[in-house]
């Protein structure tokens, strides 16, 4: 059985503050090919589709579509603010190696 991806209370507030959801909008979380690692995260705000897997919460929605599911299998979806910056996160429990970018990983 395959786990969703579970998403933070910090990463849905980040979503109410910029107003994903007041602009129809939903984080989508996808996994392509490439990247330095073999597979790479594609974040970004986007129109929820069919067969879209929905995580809601605080009035906001991230959607994963069925191909990226398996690789986000129990990965947590979060949102942090570093010095170098703020972005969303994803800790992987799948990757078995991941590039200093962040956004790139291997299986």
């Amino acid at each position: 059985m395959t786990l969703p991806p579970k998403v933070t209370d910090r990463a849905f507030a980040r979503l109410s503050e910029i107003g994903a959801n007041a602009q129809g909008k939903a984080l989508r979380v996808a996994v392509e090919g490439g990247g330095c690692s073999g597979f790479q995260y594609e974040i970004s705000l986007d129109d929820p589709a069919e067969g879209d897997l929905v995580l809601n919460g605080g009035g906001e929605q991230v959607v994963v579509d069925e191909v990226s599911l398996p690789f986000l299998a129990d990965a947590v979806i979060d949102f942090t603010e570093e010095l170098i910056g703020a972005r969303f996160v994803i800790d992987n429990p799948n990757a078995t190696a991941s590039c200093g970018c962040g956004t790139s990983f291997s299986m």
